[in-house]
């Protein structure tokens, strides 16, 4: 999985002037580099009773790489806006998911309380053989029609949902901490959830780019047991 932080305008600073006109009015602006230990403050206060409108004066695009089913399971989130490559105007190229061995493979338990465990070295083996002999043939069956003059939007709809893309994510971060409470799974969290192992990878990516951008709301989500506001 990749995750880039193209761009950002995303701080501390940034919630708590949005936080502070609602008393301070223009003069909100003033202050937003001041006493460290009063923003904190707030930026707690704000997580921990839920008022959510100063986070979302925040933005961050990321570029992601994955495979399509991440990218389905990610498009759920209605809170972000996308763009991916498109198999209708370029030619896909033979990029493929395959879990490394530290993937739990088997899945214990009935829907709604189940767990993964591992898998033995047969199992991945197995996986593995699978997942090359379908990817190479579909692969090879989309360059067939390719060469015979099928069109791209049509082609494509031979290739697996384990095949690479590639998009532009934006949202802010109210959005960003929805998105990761739902999609990693964490000691500590008040609402446990428990995410495809990779979408949850490219959640993690995600935040720690968005940690180091800002660092003083990460601490409240993360000490108000990972809750977005």
């Amino acid at each position: 999985m990749t995750v880039e932080l193209v761009k950002a305008s995303a701080s501390d600073a940034d919630v708590v002037w949005a936080a502070r006109v609602s008393t301070a009015g223009e003069g909100s602006l003033e202050d937003v580099g001041g006493d460290a230990e009063r923003s904190r403050g707030l930026i707690r206060y704000l997580a921990r009773e839920r008022h959510g409108s100063p986070f979302e004066h925040t933005s961050m695009t990321f570029f992601v790489s994955a495979p399509i089913f991440v990218f389905r399971e990610f498009m759920r989130h209605r809170i972000a806006s996308y763009n991916e490559e498109s198999g209708r105007y370029r030619e896909l190229q033979p990029v493929f998911y395959i879990p490394n061995r530290e993937r739990k493979l088997v899945q214990v338990g009935k829907t709604g309380s189940y767990e993964f465990i591992d898998g033995t070295p047969e199992q991945y083996e197995i996986m593995v053989a699978a997942m090359t002999e379908s990817y190479l043939a579909s692969y090879a069956a989309y360059q067939r029609m390719l060469d015979a003059g099928v069109a791209r939007e049509v082609s494509r709809a031979v290739l697996p949902v384990g095949l690479y893309s590639s998009m532009y994510v934006t949202m802010n971060a109210r959005a960003l901490m929805n998105f990761l409470s739902l999609r990693t799974h964490r000691e500590g969290s008040h609402f446990p959830s428990y995410p495809q192992r990779e979408i949850e990878m490219v959640a993690e990516l995600m935040e720690e780019h968005w940690a180091r951008l800002m660092p003083l709301t990460y601490e409240a989500f993360q000490s108000g047991g990972r809750v977005a506001p």
